[in-house]
This record gives structure tokens, sequence and C-alpha cells, in this order.
């Protein structure tokens, strides 16, 4: 009777494909920069809108006043920076999501870069450039 062994596949194997954790990392982000977000803007709205008067006495003299303090500063960036990857990271997973075409997730996720690119490069510059003894209008 004949050997009903199976021949070896003519395709080379190849060795296994390195797998990236991004997605576990950008997971992991959204939900710590979430409770962090959470953190820094309801401190944010208390203070601004809240205590002392709320939005009433907000003006020139308070944002220099607050941005002289290096706490403040870092306050402002790290919520201007966490809301900006995280919204990123979200709005880039939805172009994963739902754009079909390969050409199409290329560009949106280019445009979506540069945009969080500029806005972050804006951001800290005013935050780090704001001159608190520059007159006010």
């Amino acid at each position: 009777m004949a050997d009903l062994a199976l021949a070896n596949p003519r395709a080379p194997k190849r060795p296994a494909a390195r797998r990236s954790n991004f997605e576990l990392y950008s997971w992991l982000f959204m939900r710590i920069s979430g409770l962090a977000l959470i953190i820094l803007v309801l401190g944010h709205l208390l203070i601004m809108n809240i205590l002392d008067g709320g939005v009433h006495r907000i003006n020139w003299g308070f944002v220099a006043g607050r941005w002289a303090s290096p706490f403040w500063q870092f306050w402002d960036l790290a919520m201007l920076w966490l809301a900006e990857i995280h919204g990123g990271n979200g709005l880039r997973t939805i172009i994963d999501d739902y754009a079909r075409k390969d050409s199409t997730r290329f560009w949106l996720k280019i445009v979506l870069y540069v945009s969080m690119a500029l806005i972050l490069a804006v951001g800290t510059m005013v935050i780090f450039t704001f001159d608190p003894n520059m007159p006010a209008n």
C-alpha cells in the first residue's frame, strides 16, 4: 500500500512577524490620560469658573498673575498636551475604523498629525512666551 504522507509545502517558512504593542499602549494611554484630564479639567473649571467670583474676575491681569507661576504654566501645559494627544489618538482610531481606502486613511492621518503638531507648538509657545508684564489694551 502506498504511503499517504503529505509532502512538504513549497512555500518557504517565514519567521513570525514582529508584533507591535502600539495599540495596547495606545489603549492604556487613553485610560490614564482620561483620568488625568478629569482631574486637570475639573480643577481648571472649579478655579476659573466657580471660586472667587467666577468668570467675572477673569481678565488680562488674572491670566498674567496665573501664568507668572510655573505651577499654573505646567498645569495648563499638561492639560493642553494630554487633551491634544488624547483627542488625536481617539481620532486616529476613528480614521482606522472608518476610512476604507489605504490612501484615504494615510492622508487623513497626515492632516491629523500636522494639525496636532501645529496646535501643540502654538499652544506651548503661548504658555512659555507669555509676558505677564506686557501692558493690557
